[in-house]
């Protein structure tokens, strides 16, 4: 008896142990702090990857709203009043979304944070901030999913999302 239930308490150990074995995600989290001229912006997401697949215009239909990443929101938070395309968008944490098109992407500062995907009711009176940008096609395709900050000068920098061929730069 008091070897059954050895074997018995073996087996419950290595199913626990096994059952702790932690493996990677499949669109793994990222954050970049970027202090751009005073103002400290952070971008908090997940990189899904390409894995052959067509991104824009299959796996992200054109002309729908997008979370802008995989699993909970991408978020961007600034610690100063920030100046994009000539509008003021106050300090804050938004989630980004976009709308990508072949020919136009729309950029979104979505003031609530904590949907998962894209919100279930859409409500404008929370878009912070919209505006359109123009995608570039790239050369070398990018297959993870990437959010930077890029271009810095003392006042000013790019946010560029990347994805497969595309590029776009607000």
């Amino acid at each position: 008896m008091k070897r059954i239930l050895f074997t018995l308490a073996i087996l419950i150990a290595n199913l626990t142990i096994e059952a702790q074995v932690k493996t990677p995600a499949p669109s793994p989290k990222a954050v970049v702090n970027q202090v751009v001229g005073l103002t400290d912006v952070t971008l908090d997401y997940s990189r899904p990857s390409a894995k052959g697949r067509i991104v824009f215009g299959d796996l992200v239909p054109f002309g729908r709203l997008w979370r802008t990443g995989a699993n909970a929101n991408s978020l961007i938070t600034f610690s100063d009043d920030v100046i994009i395309k000539g509008s003021i968008l106050p300090k804050g944490k938004y989630a980004i979304y976009t709308t990508p098109k072949a020919d136009m992407w729309e950029i979104i500062f979505y003031s609530t944070t904590d949907n998962w995907g894209t919100p279930e009711n859409w409500d404008v009176n929370k878009v912070a901030l919209s505006t359109n940008v123009d995608p570039v096609m790239l050369s070398t395709p990018v297959e993870t999913f990437t959010m930077s900050i890029n271009n810095l000068t003392n006042d000013s920098a790019t946010l560029d999302i990347a994805w497969e061929k595309t590029m776009v730069s607000l």
